[in-house]
């Protein structure tokens, strides 16, 4: 038997809707509570969603009022800009605090200085760095980097400076090496010579080379290298051949510290 087609006008829903309405208005309360949580467990992902398009619109509206998106970027470009700055000088200040804490360095002052340009591969080594005679810059002054002596300031302008390298063919440092104070000469390829030193001082691989003290440039012996091949002299068997090497990696350095003795008296 076939259903019929019943047509349910709209007063009749209307009076079915307000009869519904009245029986939950006078309901008790746990009944109309219990089924109000029944039609959130039912509908709890569309209110959900509903809910956070809500939010979101809410939040986007404001921003996209308040700044332009290239606004935005600009402000997030310059927050890169002074992190990166901040980590610099972050950096420099840590190595300011491990030049001072050495007791040798005591009353001394620095310069920190950045790398120009370098030149590390030849038989003249020599940095470009970009501080002169206006940051008190003088030739002479000895220059630092890890803690070590890798070169001497050759030449000054007023805002640049040259440094000549240990390593530099035409460098000759007073050092010292088993005691005794010698002549360190540069011989190029990140490497230097130490001559006429008698094999009655006993020398092997690996043993520190200082720094001679320079009063009033240099108060106390400081590493600028390693003694990286010792053997007797071809010419000549009582002396011994020297090879030393820096103590650092000049070719990996960004930045270097010029060593001002005495501040105050120059």
């Amino acid at each position: 038997m076939a259903w019929k087609q019943t047509k349910i006008s709209a007063k009749m829903l209307f009076v079915w809707f307000l009869l519904a309405g009245l029986i939950f208005l006078f309901a008790p309360q746990q009944l109309t509570g219990k089924f109000q949580s029944a039609f959130t467990h039912i509908f709890r992902l569309p209110l959900s969603i509903g809910r956070n398009i809500s939010l979101a619109s809410n939040i986007q509206q404001p921003l996209t009022d308040i700044v332009s998106r290239r606004e935005y970027n600009k402000l997030q470009n310059h927050i890169a800009n002074l992190t990166q700055l901040l980590e610099q000088e972050h950096k420099k200040n840590e190595q300011l605090s491990g030049l001072r804490s050495r007791f040798v360095l005591e009353g001394a002052s620095f310069v920190l200085a950045d790398i120009i340009t370098a030149s590390t591969g030849g038989l003249e080594s020599e940095l470009t760095i970009n501080r002169g005679q206006i940051d008190k810059i003088k030739s002479g002054q000895f220059v630092l980097a890890d803690n070590s002596v890798i070169g001497i300031v050759s030449n000054v302008s007023s805002r640049t400076a040259e440094v000549k390298l240990t390593t530099d063919y035409n460098s000759k440092i007073p050092v010292q090496i088993a005691q005794t104070s010698r002549i360190m000469q540069g011989s190029g390829n990140n490497s230097a010579m130490i001559n006429l030193l008698m094999t009655t001082h006993e020398v092997k691989k690996g043993d520190a080379v200082y720094i001679d003290k320079q009063p009033g440039i240099i108060d106390a012996p400081m590493i600028v290298g390693t003694i990286s091949q010792c053997k007797k002299d071809s010419q000549n068997p009582l002396l011994w051949d020297i090879t030393v090497e820096p103590v650092c990696q000049i070719d990996k350095l960004n930045s270097v510290a010029i060593l001002v003795m005495n501040p105050q008296k120059n």
